[in-house]
């Protein structure tokens, strides 16, 4: 008890600082996206949910959103299932290889999306590498359509959020004991089976851990969609900035923000309670 003053003083500051930096601006996103818009006037101060029904209710932005919601489940089940394999062989690497690893699996943060899409774009494009290579090879007189496609936006989100994943799992497999699989391998089961039933069951809470964290970013991603999918490509995040910046409709931009915000945080919710049930189970 002594102590409880004690610890509420030291988080004090990292809580005010959380409030300021985070809550704030999204009390203040939200209460822009109950204004109404003027041409004349960009913003009119209002109290209206004009902006969420005229969204909701846009065929347009439900498209965005279904595609948003469509390239971030597939690309959040290709990084678990591309993932896993390298997560468990570092979680079971021994000595300075295990480091080296770890080192270069937290290279790729280290540089910038838009420099990774501006790669992906030197390889896919229609003069780029791969249509370079696959023309010498004389089984396509043409160039194959590589960029500007959903393809290129799922390739290149799941290269920038894989390490994510990769690392989440670690964590959570290197808690798991040796001697349990061993165990389960020395009764008889195929190395596919102890998978299945003891490392699978055992690695539940990394795959909720990374497979939210995955979620989140794919959901919000900009700059891979922007670069690699082209104009005709849209995902929410870019629709939100077309909102602030292109049209200047500020009330509707934060309402599109906060759609985002919420069926992302539901989706991660829902998913992330399901999965904890299975482990439970």
């Amino acid at each position: 008890m002594r102590g409880g003053p004690r610890v509420a003083a030291l988080a004090l500051p990292a809580t005010v600082l959380v409030c300021v930096v985070m809550v704030a601006p999204l009390l203040l996103l939200f209460r822009y996206s109950l204004n109404r818009y003027s041409p004349t006037e960009l913003m009119v101060a209002a109290f209206t949910g004009a902006n969420y029904l005229a969204a909701v209710t846009d065929p347009y932005y439900r498209s965005v959103l279904a595609s948003t919601l469509w390239v971030a489940g597939l690309s959040t089940l290709l990084t678990l299932l591309l993932g896993f394999p390298p997560a468990y062989a570092l979680a079971r690497m021994q000595g300075r290889w295990k480091s080296w690893t770890t080192l270069l699996v937290v290279f790729p943060l280290m540089v910038g999306n838009v420099v990774r899409a501006a790669g992906w774009m030197m390889l896919l494009g229609n003069s780029g590498v791969v249509n370079t290579a696959l023309q010498a090879t004389g089984l396509f007189a043409g160039s194959i359509q590589l960029m500007y496609t959903p393809f290129a936006v799922v390739l290149g989100i799941v290269t920038v959020v894989l390490p994510y994943m990769i690392l989440t799992l670690a964590s959570v497999i290197e808690g798991i004991p040796r001697n349990v699989e061993e165990a389960a391998a020395n009764l008889g089961a195929s190395p596919a089976r102890v998978f299945r039933r003891v490392v699978l069951p055992l690695a539940l809470p990394g795959v909720v851990a990374g497979c939210a964290l995955v979620f989140i970013l794919c959901m919000n991603a900009y700059s891979t969609p922007v670069l690699l999918g082209g104009p005709r490509f849209k995902m929410m995040a870019p629709a939100v900035y077309d909102q602030f910046v292109r049209t200047t409709n500020w009330p509707f931009g934060a309402a599109l923000a906060f759609i985002l915000l919420a069926v992302t945080l539901i989706l991660t919710l829902a998913g992330s309670a399901l999965l904890q049930r299975r482990i439970r189970a």
